[in-house]
């Protein structure tokens, strides 16, 4: 048997509906040569269902059974035997010997994620380094000290942040610069806006929350600094004051959230979904829970902190090390920092109960925000037990609010436990694309801590890594919401990984981020980022040329008007080409071919199919590349949508011809190739004007 023909995925083509209810009788296909199989078997378990030939077509053998998945995990694999007396089985891998029972294809029956999610293109805001709308709100210089550092406004836009005290830098973007980049966004192809952290906190990144019910109004509005004077303040701070007057100010956050509610109405206007960052596992020293720095200490409305009352109605949403007065003893902080005390939800169900209603407030009226992105989700609670417990809430409240809301967690490694569609809808696709990718790529890991010349062009840990690890962890649902990023806030810039350069800011300057880059190797990267199956995720700033070491560097701003140009057209004519063909959203996806420092993918449904192409080599190759197996005709012609060289990149239509199924390419040194078929573009008028063409009788 020819096992280059076998072919079986969970999208629409071979599974039908590829998101089946509990219960439902699903339509199952598998695909082979023309004449080559005596018999198919689906296997589920036990049982061997024989799958019946339904349809032949441009030289294969279509089988189907219908079955009734019940409401239990459906698992299952294919047995095919040959005329010629030969017998394979096929799992997520391919066509093998031996079944691995974490490569065999999953169903979880009344799974699914929305819609728009699946391929949606995504950009990722840093708000403080996005865009000033509003300087009236920026945080003043000395207005707080934090960890030992004054606050500082940043009045060059373009400086570099400062490694030892980026956290209390703030340049001034805020949610009205975002508003009016509303439009850039639009035109930029933009589907969806995740944000980083927004809720009141003292840090320039947020992730240290002081209260998850408003939008900080240093990001929102300030409508006015009065208050009552707090007497702690009055001679020794007086701009600690003004900070508690901005933030605790219940007018000051009312028209924060009213902002942010407007924003995101005029994100839907341009059908641009917006998520938000949940940070749910810890919060920060400032929260009005703990309240370590006394900011809410005589703040009418607010009730005392864990950190200085024993009374306090929140003495149990944290763990001390001991539970008797003092309660400023130790007590338990995310990795340590004393500056984000681990929320202690085992010890109190009100907090569970009030994060699980912070989940519902923001996908509700009037805020209607898509979904959450969870920050390290896994770390949630003390135990892996409390953790799945938490999330199966979680989920099942936020969609009851918001049925079409997703959920995405942070995680890095496996994370089949969370996706089994009670609890996590996919997950920040680290493991299964941006680190191979890197891999391939650039040698370099994505903090750019370390290089390994060994792995740059590794077209076989590649696929590997990108398709058969990712197979472990995905069911179709996850897999096409993936969040695949390039670059984000966590890691270096993709842009500098380019360069090869090992470092960061505090071991090499800045400005040396900036040096060295291939711009080349990274329009590679976007090609493959935006025909990977998942959500392709912009970093902001990734499309302008920014460039940065791993935190705090990679949180530059966005260069408004000195933006790469060439980058920018070239992001804009990617997303464009990602949104025009819907293969590229929800089709099959295989390996073409695989060798150091060339490799080629396909993207596929049955009328139309894309071919990927990247050649690393410093010097033009020929290779023939078997495109019939994506199930398309053996005389195909293909158009060119893009082609990128070490010189920029060229969007001319021209065309390639497929001969007895093989498309030869020839590509001069550091190109990347992407080429269309199209069944519709390759009918002639008079057979699209046929009755014959529609089957009509």
């Amino acid at each position: 048997m020819n096992q280059s023909a076998f072919f079986h995925d969970m999208t629409l083509d071979y599974l039908r509906p590829a998101e089946p209810d509990i219960g439902r009788i699903t339509d199952f296909r598998f695909r082979c040569a023309h004449g080559d199989a005596s018999q198919v078997h689906l296997v589920c378990g036990s049982e061997h269902k024989k799958m019946k030939l339904s349809e032949t077509d441009n030289g294969f053998d279509y089988y189907d059974v219908s079955i009734n998945i019940g409401k239990d995990p459906f698992i299952y694999h294919f047995e095919i035997t040959g005329r010629d007396g030969s017998f394979s089985f096929y799992d997520k891998r391919g066509a093998v010997s031996d079944v691995m029972e974490s490569m065999r294809f999953l169903v979880i029956p009344g799974f699914s994620t929305p819609t728009w999610a699946k391929g949606a293109v995504m950009y990722q805001i840093f708000v403080d380094r996005f865009c000033n709308g509003d300087p009236t709100n920026d945080v003043m210089t000395g207005e707080y000290a934090y960890s030992g550092f004054k606050a500082k406004k940043v009045e060059d836009w373009g400086s570099y942040p400062d490694p030892r005290t980026d956290f209390c830098e703030f340049y001034g973007g805020d949610l009205q610069g975002v508003l009016d980049k509303l439009d850039y966004l639009k035109d930029l192809g933009i589907e969806v806006i995740y944000f980083n952290p927004l809720f009141v906190s003292p840090s320039c990144h947020k992730y240290d929350i002081q209260d998850y019910d408003h939008i900080d109004p240093h990001f929102g509005k300030i409508v006015e600094d009065g208050g009552d004077i707090l007497p702690q303040f009055e001679k020794s701070n007086k701009r600690a004051e003004r900070y508690i007057r901005r933030v605790t100010n219940k007018k000051n956050l009312e028209a924060s959230d009213k902002l942010f509610a407007k924003v995101v109405a005029e994100a839907h206007k341009r059908d641009i979904r917006v998520i938000l960052d949940g940070v749910f596992n810890h919060c920060g020293s400032f929260n009005k829970w703990l309240d370590r720095e006394l900011i809410y200490e005589d703040v009418k409305g607010y009730e005392k902190g864990a950190y200085v009352a024993s009374g306090s109605p929140y003495r149990k949403y944290f763990s001390f090390s001991q539970d008797k007065w003092p309660y400023n003893a130790s007590y338990d902080g995310w990795w340590g920092y004393d500056t984000l005390p681990k929320l202690n939800y085992e010890g109190s169900k009100e907090l569970e109960d009030y994060i699980i209603g912070i989940g519902k407030k923001w996908v509700s009226e009037p805020y209607n925000c898509d979904g959450w992105r969870l920050d390290v989700a896994a770390d949630l609670g003390h135990s892996e037990e409390y953790n799945h417990k938490f999330w199966r809430r979680f989920r099942e409240e936020v969609k009851k609010a918001n049925p079409e809301a997703i959920i995405l967690a942070e995680h890095y490694g496996p994370s089949r436990n969370w996706l089994s569609g009670k609890e996590w809808d996919t997950v920040m696709n680290y493991d299964a694309f941006m680190e191979p990718v890197t891999w391939f790529l650039t040698g370099m890991d994505k903090h750019s801590d370390e290089f390994k010349p060994i792995r740059v062009g590794n077209a076989r840990e590649f696929f590997d890594t990108m398709l058969y690890a990712g197979g472990e962890n995905f069911t179709m649902p996850s897999l096409y919401t993936a969040m695949n990023e390039l670059s984000n806030h966590d890691h270096s810039r993709f842009l500098t990984r380019t360069s090869q350069k090992v470092g960061r800011c505090d071991t090499l300057m800045s400005s040396s981020a900036d040096t060295g880059i291939r711009k080349h190797v990274m329009r590679q990267a976007v090609m493959i980022q935006m025909t990977w199956p998942g959500a392709p995720t912009l970093y902001y700033g990734d499309e302008a040329g920014v460039c940065g070491f791993t935190d705090p560097d990679n949180r530059r701003t966005y260069p408004w008007g000195k933006e790469d140009k060439q980058m920018l057209a070239f992001h804009k004519e990617m997303i464009r080409i990602h949104k025009e063909c819907p293969e590229l959203k929800t089709g099959s996806i295989r390996e073409l071919y695989a060798e150091n420092n060339f490799m080629a993918y396909g993207r596929f449904n049955r009328t139309s199919a894309i071919v990927v192409a990247i050649n690393l080599n410093d010097y033009e190759i020929t290779r023939d590349i078997q495109v019939w197996p994506m199930g398309i005709p053996r005389d195909a012609k293909f158009k060119q949508l893009m082609v990128s060289d070490s010189t920029g990149f060229d969007v001319s239509p021209t065309t390639k011809t497929v001969t007895d199924g093989i498309l030869s390419l020839t590509m001069s040194r550091n190109t990347g190739y992407v080429l269309r078929y199209d069944s519709f573009e390759a009918i002639t008028d008079e057979e699209f004007w046929s009755d014959n063409f529609f089957g009509f009788d």
